[in-house]
């Protein structure tokens, strides 16, 4: 792994029981880019996310994290690893009886020993970065959509991680909160200077902000690039995926007997 690679998938291979979700997988992700991750409804986006997390356990192979194997890690090492990452989860998930100030000073509290004085400082500034400051004392119940996933943001670069993971980060948000979304992961990604990944289904919106795009399709990738190559390509599923086509290797019809079967009287449906 050279000195600007921050995350290295190496053959992983991943299984729920004997239900196999990943297979092979080898990424490179470098310091200071902004990654993503696509693929359709259950192909493993993600669970990559939480392997890479350590979360749960590969089959075989590895996921590396600034030059350390997650799995072998031991429980305290992976907390102190886990401190440098964000999360953004798909709805945020805020803590609902806490204010917008309390949610964002959450971790500083937990694992930092800083003052409150700075405690206030920093919350204040992480809310600044994304647009929220006066909203400090709101709690989530007053606050939109797209105002809760900028405190969730907010909340998540807290101890300015160097790895940060966003899960379907545009869901449910209108165009303009989603276009607000989009434009800050890609400012504090190259602000702070950390490693980004968004597993996200919204193929405009992100080849517009990001460096890389992996594709994954039935637990293996199928193809990666940059947005012009991936815009450009002429895979089968990416070019279904990247154009919203109805039909192409993701059947529109799933699989069924002919259909004069179904019509025939003495098929008739249960």
């Amino acid at each position: 792994m050279t000195t600007d690679t921050l995350v290295e998938i190496s053959d992983l291979n991943f299984s729920y029981d004997t239900r196999a979700i990943l297979n092979g997988i080898n990424m490179t992700m470098k310091r200071g880019q902004l990654i993503a991750i696509m693929g359709g409804s259950g192909s493993g986006k993600t669970t990559l996310l939480k392997l890479i997390g350590g979360a749960v356990v590969p089959s075989s192979g590895y996921v590396k994290v600034s030059g350390q194997v997650i799995h072998e890690l031991d429980r305290d090492a992976l907390f102190e690893m886990r401190r440098k990452m964000g999360m953004l989860f798909q709805f945020g998930a805020l803590f609902t009886d806490l204010s917008v100030f309390d949610n964002v000073a959450f971790q500083m509290r937990e694992h930092t020993n800083l003052p409150e004085s700075m405690i206030r400082d920093l919350v204040l500034m992480k809310l600044h970065a994304v647009g929220l400051r006066g909203a400090y004392h709101l709690m989530p119940a007053e606050l939109s959509g797209g105002m809760a996933r900028r405190v969730a943001l907010a909340r998540s670069i807290a101890l300015d991680p160097m790895l940060m993971m966003f899960d379907e980060p545009f869901t449910g948000l209108d165009p303009i909160s989603l276009s607000v979304i989009g434009s800050l992961i890609r400012r504090l990604t190259d602000t702070l200077g950390m490693t980004s990944i968004i597993v996200t289904h919204d193929v405009q919106e992100s080849l517009s902000i990001v460096d890389y795009v992996y594709f994954i399709a039935d637990g293996v990738i199928a193809a990666h690039g940059t947005p012009d190559e991936v815009r450009q390509s002429v895979a089968p599923f990416v070019h279904q995926f990247v154009h919203g086509e109805v039909d192409g290797p993701v059947p529109f019809h799933y699989p069924a007997r002919a259909y004069s079967q179904d019509l025939s009287l003495e098929n008739t449906v249960a």
